[in-house]
């Protein structure tokens, strides 16, 4: 079971995304996702967020909230469980420059209109309408969603 987590950095109404589109070899690219990323052996969730981001945005987060777990559960691959968190405050300038992607802010309103995975699209509506507890399973056959608990 491979354990990530993800993280939305909030400012301005925006969330922090980033288009995975600079790695030869990547599940996600072409789609828009946060930021974050695999846990390392021994790490907490926690311990896994703040590195993934400092890794990925150059930023040492000081506000963070966690919303929940999200269950990927894939037909002939490895099933996932994802932390799913959110930030508002952290040290330090975003650096834009992401080895694994192009970093953009995006209006919160205007997530729905990016190239998102299916199941993404779930938590993201329930997180754009300010639920603050966001815990499901996702069911996918190849690249597709078959099926949201």
């Amino acid at each position: 079971m491979i354990r990530s987590t993800l993280c939305y950095m909030e400012k301005d109404g925006c969330y922090l995304m980033m288009l995975r589109n600079k790695k030869k070899k990547d599940q996600n690219k072409g789609k828009w996702i946060g930021v974050g990323g695999k846990f390392e052996e021994g790490e907490t969730p926690e311990e896994c967020l703040k590195r993934e981001v400092l890794e990925e945005t150059g930023a040492v987060l000081k506000a963070y909230a966690f919303l929940g777990v999200i269950g990927f559960r894939i037909e002939g691959g490895e099933d996932e469980d994802m932390y799913l968190f959110t930030a508002d405050a952290w040290d330090g300038e975003i650096d834009m420059d992401c080895n694994e992607g192009t970093l953009k802010w995006i209006p919160k309103e205007e997530i729905m209109g990016l190239e998102l995975w299916e199941g993404d699209r779930l938590f993201l509506k329930k997180m754009v309408e300010g639920c603050d507890s966001v815990n499901m399973t996702l069911y996918y056959k190849n690249d597709t969603l078959i099926r949201a608990e």
